[in-house]
């Protein structure tokens, strides 16, 4: 069994991680589950031995019971951020992640139901840019209303 590239390093994790943006009529398909009161991408870890661009696709089809094709590479995005996991909590967690615009045919409609690692039930909802409810990664907010063709870096720090 493949294993995800999430490692302990001193008190923190390090993730490796895969996003994707699927867009369709002006919204955003998003992940949320009973445990939490947001929204976050579709995708989740790589998995030694695995590209990120295999993960994304395998990501995708394990959330969304639909294999997409990759558009392009969008941001590469460090992130520290405070777990909110049993096994994490409160522990430092620095992620790296890839997140690829995916294409989105018109006839798409997602028709999976999964469990994240803590037994919650995930669920997908096609999410409006101005949703009250956070949404990670944050800058979908600001950077993907103003689209441009090349690969953005964004950092993200919560530390303080």
């Amino acid at each position: 069994m493949a294993q995800d590239i999430c490692v302990p390093v001193g008190d923190g994790f390090v993730n490796v991680r895969v996003g994707a943006i699927i867009e369709k009529n002006g919204k955003l398909l998003m992940v949320t589950n009973a445990g939490v009161d947001y929204y976050y991408s579709v995708g989740g870890r790589i998995q030694i031995g695995e590209s990120a661009e295999d993960a994304v696709r395998r990501e995708v089809l394990e959330e969304t019971g639909c294999a997409l094709e990759i558009d392009r590479l969008g941001f590469i995005h460090e992130d520290f951020f405070w777990g909110d996991s049993s096994d994490k909590l409160g522990k430092l967690i620095y992620e790296i992640g890839f997140y690829y615009y995916m294409k989105t045919p018109a006839d798409f409609e997602p028709h999976a139901e999964c469990l994240e690692a803590e037994g919650r039930g995930e669920h997908l909802e096609w999410v409006s840019p101005d949703t009250e409810k956070t949404v990670f990664p944050a800058f979908f907010r600001t950077e993907l209303a103003k689209p441009v063709p090349y690969v953005r870096h964004v950092v993200t720090d919560e530390r303080n």
